[in-house]
């Protein structure tokens, strides 16, 4: 079996979850065969990761609400991997975080393919899949990722967010639609301990919210939701939970095909059987409904749905969504669309549009020799994050299998690294070190805040730049 060219070089494109596993696993089988016994030592790796904003983490840092106290032990391994390897300074440097460069912009796809063994797409998905119905661009429509973006401080969004509407639609039947319509329901003053940014708290603050309806197209048997996520809806203080009975004729828990739908199931029922509330907020669940038109005259002032049911066979047990005939309007001033996302693509990689996708077998790019996806660029925006590793397990796998093969082409650029492209561009990028000097700065904004919070984001991108850029005293404060 041929070995490893001397050095194997990859770049990876995204350093959320699907690119830090693919780097970690590389790493790992690498380091693997470098203690095999055998009459020569295989080579080392040297990976760069590549991220267009100046932190890692991706859609955990930027697509995740900040009241989920589970996403900080995901963000720690995450840290532990990029961490665990010889980086800056090192005699051979292993995974190299490289921030604030956007490929496409500040690189060119081809510019990183001729510097590297193999290239690797994990770009994910962040903008918001669209729903083809009228109204649905009328001031007060909004996508769930653009919600998600500003209540997470993305850089590249608004400050600012309009929150005067009193009642509220949210369609969707997934995790993100819980997380949209949690933190629209929420109070404010609840918010206070998380990492929610001081611009995000104060508009929240200021929210006129009281009514949030969320609607799924099919039954409560078909929630997409994770038991973890309902179970949050119903501990959100001062926000009664509304369900209605019809929705639920014919639901059996008892008949659920699995464990984690029955536990679902019996919450929603223990739900209905709650006396009446008097708390100040109320959040809605809606079943068997479907978006027909967002109404208004120059903003959104309603939402019509169509009530749905199963159309079941002896050939389709699943059974196909149909319409009844019976349509429904709700008064609502703004309606967030959480029905999925849509994938990032790279610019000079080939791209799927219908699916939204980079078209690939296995994680090997459809002909081009030595591109590679995982994540939900190579799969499409399902699952959760457990499928990202496995994802990125078989993606690493057949880059090994290619290199043990001889299929990767040497780099045609040798000379030189890649950051002295960018410095000659004049691209202000951030480093692991930056980024651990940015972490240090949030967590000491965190600690000297007026509500004690384990961090305060920093949301403008050339602040986080700035910040990434400088040292840290010991107890956190910024030295030059």
């Amino acid at each position: 079996m041929t070995s490893f060219p001397p050095a194997l070089r990859v770049a990876i494109v995204g350093a959320g979850p699907a690119g830090i596993y693919a780097g970690n696993l590389l790493a790992n089988a690498v380091l693997r065969r470098a203690q095999e016994p055998s009459g020569e030592r295989h080579a080392h790796v040297e990976i760069d990761l590549f991220e267009s904003l100046p932190a890692p983490y991706g859609l955990i840092r930027y697509g995740v609400a900040p009241d989920h106290p589970r996403i900080k032990g995901i963000v720690n391994s995450l840290h532990e991997m990029l961490d665990a390897f010889p980086r800056e300074g090192a005699e051979r440097r292993t995974i190299r975080f490289i921030g604030n460069v956007e490929i496409g912009r500040d690189l060119a796809l081809d510019e990183l393919r001729e510097r590297y063994h193999a290239v690797i797409l994990a770009t994910g998905a962040i903008r918001d899949a669209a729903l083809d119905i009228p109204g649905v661009d009328l001031p007060g429509s909004y996508g769930a990722a653009d919600f998600v973006a500003w209540f997470d401080g993305h850089p590249d969004v608004a400050r600012t967010w309009p929150l005067d509407a009193s009642s509220v639609a949210v369609i969707g039947n997934g995790n993100v639609a819980l997380d949209v319509a949690r933190v629209l329901a929420k109070h404010a003053v609840d918010l206070r301990t998380t990492e929610v940014p001081d611009n995000v708290l104060a508009g929240l603050e200021s929210s006129a919210v009281t009514d949030v309806h969320v609607f799924g197209r099919r039954g409560p048997a078909d929630i997409k939701f994770t038991p973890i996520e309902l179970r949050e809806l119903g501990e959100v203080h001062d926000v009664d939970i509304v369900l209605y009975d019809e929705d639920f004729e014919g639901v059996d828990p008892a008949a659920a095909p699995n464990n984690q739908l029955k536990v679902m199931l019996r919450t929603l029922n223990s739900w209905r059987d709650r006396p009446a509330g008097t708390a100040s907020r109320r959040l809605h669940l809606h079943f068997w409904h479907a978006p027909v038109e967002i109404t208004g005259d120059g903003e959104v002032d309603g939402i019509v749905f169509e009530r749905t049911r199963v159309e079941r066979s002896e050939t389709d047990a699943a059974g196909r969504l149909v319409g009844t005939g019976e349509f429904r309007d709700y008064d609502v001033q703004a309606v967030y669309r959480a029905v999925g996302y849509y994938g990032t693509r790279v610019a000079g990689a080939p791209f799927d549009e219908a699916r939204g996708v980079v078209p690939n077998e296995g994680g090997r790019v459809d002909d081009e020799v030595g591109l590679y996806a995982t994540g939900w660029i190579k799969r499409g925006p399902v699952g959760l994050i457990g499928h990202t590793k496995s994802d990125a397990l078989e993606t690493v796998t057949n880059l090994v299998a290619d290199a043990d093969a001889g299929l990767l082409a040497e780099p045609a650029v040798e000379e030189g690294d890649v950051l002295d492209l960018l410095e000659a561009r004049e691209t202000a990028y951030t480093t692991w070190d930056g980024w651990l000097a940015l972490d240090a700065h949030e967590r000491h904004l965190g600690e000297t805040h007026t509500h004690a919070r384990e961090r305060v984001k920093v949301v403008p991108r050339d602040e986080q730049v700035a910040v990434s850029s400088q040292t840290l005293s010991r107890d956190g404060a910024l030295v030059r």
